[in-house]
């Protein structure tokens, strides 16, 4: 069973990107985030073309979660069950400031039944600079997440949560901890907050098989960051035991950040269990060494 997540940045725009790569890699379930679609617009009829089923948990124009999967969806559970979010749709009425920012009002979390498996496709606020009121509410949110495992989920039961959790979880996950986004995604609350979900029973999934340095998931589109390998492992696969237990290949999917079709600035991040899937080119072999001899300082 292949399971993978990926933060497209925008399905609407990314559409033709997935199609391929759901061609190229054959993932059973391929969790997706920040679609920026309302449930009306979402292309459950494509996908279903494609031979996936879809679960998708949107606002509008910002946000938004969906589950593909070709093993089964069932009992689908949004926005940790505590109702609806906000339409973003409606314009400026809507719009975030410090003043009304809160994440529960944004459709971020959907969880369904896969093949067995409890997934849950996660987009973790970004927090936009430490102590700011986005940040606040980013910390909110995972204490929400946290609370939801405790109330609803069990360590021992085969559950897998994938996304864009916007936090690194080491040093070793980001290129420069001076220069990263202003302090977030590498702060100590941030890192304290996947840590209590690792003390829950989480197993980091990709780094338990994948110990290299230097390979992120996540390079800004700005001033050639990802030709120099300037980014961050953010996007993660977080298991229970059961799960990981069943892991054999990890990978993240560089060639996919490269295009073409113009691609997202997140790159899949791939997780085979029990026997490896289809076999493609994630195009890491000798792209660091390149990378090193590209940016070598010169005498």
């Amino acid at each position: 069973m292949r399971i993978a997540t990926w933060n497209v940045n925008s399905l609407k725009a990314r559409q033709e990107a997935v199609e391929l790569w759901l061609a190229k890699a054959q993932p059973d379930v391929l969790l997706v985030q920040e679609t920026k679609l309302g449930d009306a617009d979402a292309p459950e009829m494509p996908m279903r073309m494609l031979g996936y089923e879809m679960a998708h948990h949107g606002e509008g124009r910002w946000n938004g979660v969906a589950i593909l999967s070709r093993v089964g969806i069932e009992d689908v559970v949004t926005n940790f069950g505590d109702g609806p979010v906000r339409d973003s749709t409606a314009g400026a009425a809507v719009a975030v400031s410090e003043d009304d920012f809160d994440p529960f009002d944004e459709a971020r979390m959907v969880s369904a039944v896969c093949g067995g498996i409890r997934v849950v496709s996660l987009y973790a606020p970004n927090g936009r600079i430490v102590g700011s009121p986005f940040y606040e509410g980013k910390l909110r949110w995972f204490e929400r997440l946290r609370r939801w495992l405790d109330e609803t989920q069990a360590p021992d039961a085969p559950l897998l949560l994938g996304g864009d959790y916007n936090v690194t979880p080491a040093p070793d996950d980001v290129w420069s901890e001076v220069k990263a986004h202003g302090g977030t995604h590498v702060s100590e609350p941030e890192r304290a907050a996947l840590a209590s979900l690792r003390d829950w029973g989480l197993v980091d999934a990709y780094r338990t098989l994948r110990p290299e340095r230097g390979r992120f998931s996540w390079w800004d589109y700005r001033a050639g960051m990802f030709h120099r390998n300037e980014g961050m492992r953010i996007d993660l696969l977080y298991a229970t035991a059961p799960v990981a237990a069943r892991a054999v290949w990890a990978e993240i999917d560089r060639q996919a950040r490269k295009g073409p079709p113009t691609p997202s600035d997140h790159a899949p991040v791939v997780l085979d269990l029990d026997e490896p899937g289809v076999e493609f080119d994630a195009g890491w072999t000798g792209a660091l060494e390149r990378i090193a001899a590209r940016t070598k300082p010169r005498p």
